[in-house]
């Protein structure tokens, strides 16, 4: 009886959720094909404050999900956010899931493409007279994306959660560093080397292709010129840095480094939280499970923060 009655207030709980929000597709037409995306919008009275959320590297979709797992990071923090009644945009970029029609082929895609369409993404919530201010939240790479796309998108602020304040090429080959043989390491430096000079190569190491396949070199390319810190410092909106202290990708130093680019940005250190957004032990198992467990709930913190910044802008 006990359970049954549980089960029943769960239900009615989803249901006033689902009877306060509305969710539905929503699409940014581009010159070479759609863009496709989410939108969640609290049923309060308009104008709204609207979020702008861009995903992370690689085959990440709108909610944060790619084939290595599925954690529904970004989804949770939509409706997270929703629940304070602010609304929400997040879209799979081009190559990626529903949006992969635009560029069918990973040579087609660069950083300069990416921001584009978080500008146009960002323009179309501008126009929409449902919304007051924009923010974009960028998580991981699309922090990056985020601060470069701000001042083309018209956006009011900014959140970057694990986001780095180094160049990408030196987290990589730090990430590398405990992970692979010693000449396997000397190749992806040569070949990091050559990237950054603008040189792509053919003869990768099989246990290198998923990391420099032929196909994705030209973005890399892209991605190795940028300086995340410096595009950070040319913000002049306001920024919150959000990093978790058990973050196995991005460190506490790389947001001091965005800190230090921009002193006035707000700094959230969350104690315990890691690239997924999740409270998880420090135990490299546990954390890598977790990258693949959409059941574990966000870190309480990271709600707080971010919504308590969205709202004072």
């Amino acid at each position: 009886m006990l359970r049954a009655f549980l089960l029943l207030i769960l239900l009615a709980a989803a249901s006033v959720r689902a009877e306060s929000l509305l969710q539905r597709p929503v699409d940014l037409p581009t010159a070479t094909g759609e863009l496709h995306g989410t939108l969640l919008l609290p049923k309060r009275t308009p104008p709204l404050p609207v979020v702008l959320l861009i995903a992370g590297s690689g085959p990440t979709d709108r909610d944060g999900n790619n084939p290595a797992g599925r954690n529904d990071s970004l989804k949770r923090l939509a409706w997270a956010l929703a629940e304070r009644g602010i609304a929400s945009v997040r879209y799979d970029k081009r190559g990626v899931a529903a949006s992969r029609d635009a560029a069918p082929d990973e040579r087609m895609l660069s950083v300069e493409g990416y921001v584009a369409d978080a500008a146009a993404w960002g323009r179309k919530l501008k126009a929409d007279p449902r919304f007051s201010r924009l923010v974009l939240i960028g998580h991981s790479e699309g922090a990056l994306i985020a601060t470069l796309a701000a001042e083309q998108a018209g956006a009011d602020a900014l959140v970057a959660i694990a986001g780095s304040g180094r160049p990408i090429d030196q987290v990589l080959l730090e990430q590398l560093r405990s992970r692979l043989p010693l000449p396997l390491l000397a190749y992806s430096r040569a070949l990091v080397g050559d990237l950054k000079a603008g040189r792509t190569r053919e003869d990768v190491p099989d246990p290198l292709r998923i990391l420099f396949r032929p196909s994705v070199q030209p973005y890399l390319i892209t991605l190795f010129r940028q300086d995340p810190a410096a595009a950070f410092a040319r913000l002049r909106i306001p920024a919150l840095i959000v990093q978790g202290t058990r973050d196995i990708q991005v460190g506490v130093a790389d947001a001091e480094a965005l800190k230090r680019a921009k002193p006035d940005a707000e700094l959230a250190l969350i104690d315990g939280m890691n690239h997924v957004l999740r409270i998880v032990p420090a135990d490299l198992q546990r954390q890598l499970a977790s990258y693949d467990e959409p059941d574990l709930p966000l870190a309480q913190e990271l709600k707080q923060v971010v919504g308590d910044f969205v709202l004072r802008q």
